[in-house]
């Protein structure tokens, strides 16, 4: 058995949504996901974007509120995480930023989900987007690796971080979280789901194939991540796929601006050999 993962970002209600959230539910459909982390999630009066996105799969659902939404303050701005199976402890953690000029606020969204394999540490979080806000995104991997972390002595499998970090893979901020180097005396070690069991491609998530990235004029980079802790010896928590998803286009509509990473992690010990 393994836990299948995704994290999207759902770009809130930017581009033609009604037409964006079909594209995606297909997606959910084929992927039929145990855990899903989005970010840029919207929700407020008559409005909650991802259980609209969710009806019908029978998924417990916690939100993490960020920001309120610039184009309508009655609106949260956030991240979300739905389960199959039930959540307990949601924690939320405001990220450093870069003062009171800043205009962004960052959160994370960690809970506790209970799967048939025992508890898993779940992690959602979405970092400054400026590509010269590096300084403000390593202050943010660290207070994150501390966040998700906090929750391993109590769990049975590794903790997981899912989102969109904003930062490339050779970046100090995903070079921090995955054990190659330290920040400020500090270090930390989650896999990177894609280095593990990508296709050994570049695993880019905001790709100017699609042109509600490309509009950006930015370069293509890969942005979102699954990020898991050590297995345990026996093999348990290890990672056995990973892929982008959500990267197509029909008739003109792309899921979001960013694809997304599917991954899953084993929950049974390896036979002996394996």
């Amino acid at each position: 058995m393994t836990i299948r993962l995704l994290t999207l970002n759902l770009w809130h209600d930017e581009g033609p949504w009604p037409a964006r959230l079909l594209r995606i539910r297909e997606w959910l459909e084929r992927l039929d996901p145990d855990v899903v982390a989005l970010q840029e999630v919207l929700r407020g009066p008559g409005r909650d974007q991802a259980a609209e996105l969710l009806a019908g799969r029978g998924l417990r659902l916690e939100f993490a509120p960020a920001s309120r939404f610039w184009r309508d303050p009655s609106l949260e701005f956030g991240n979300a995480v739905a389960s199959r199976w039930p959540l307990r402890d949601p924690e939320l953690l405001r990220l450093p930023n870069a003062g009171e000029a800043d205009g962004e606020e960052r959160v994370a969204l960690s809970v506790g989900v209970e799967t048939p394999a025992g508890l898993l540490g779940v992690t959602c979080t979405h970092l400054h987007w400026r590509l010269h806000h590096g300084f403000v995104r390593e202050r943010q991997v660290v207070a994150l690796a501390d966040f998700a972390r906090r929750r391993r002595p109590s769990l049975d499998l590794p903790p997981v971080i899912l989102g969109d970090l904003n930062a490339e893979p050779d970046s100090a901020e995903i070079r921090y979280l995955t054990g190659l180097q330290s920040l400020g005396g500090r270090s930390a070690l989650f896999y990177d789901a894609w280095r593990l069991r990508g296709d050994g491609g570049p695993g880019i998530t905001w790709s100017n194939r699609n042109p509600w990235a490309a509009a950006m004029h930015e370069p293509d980079r890969r942005l979102d991540y699954v990020l898991v802790g050590y297995p345990q010896p026996n093999g348990i928590g290890r990672v056995e796929a990973c892929r982008v998803v959500c990267d197509d286009e029909r008739d003109g509509v792309w899921p979001s601006d960013h694809f997304g990473v599917y991954a899953e992690i084993r929950t049974e010990p390896l036979r002996s050999g394996s």
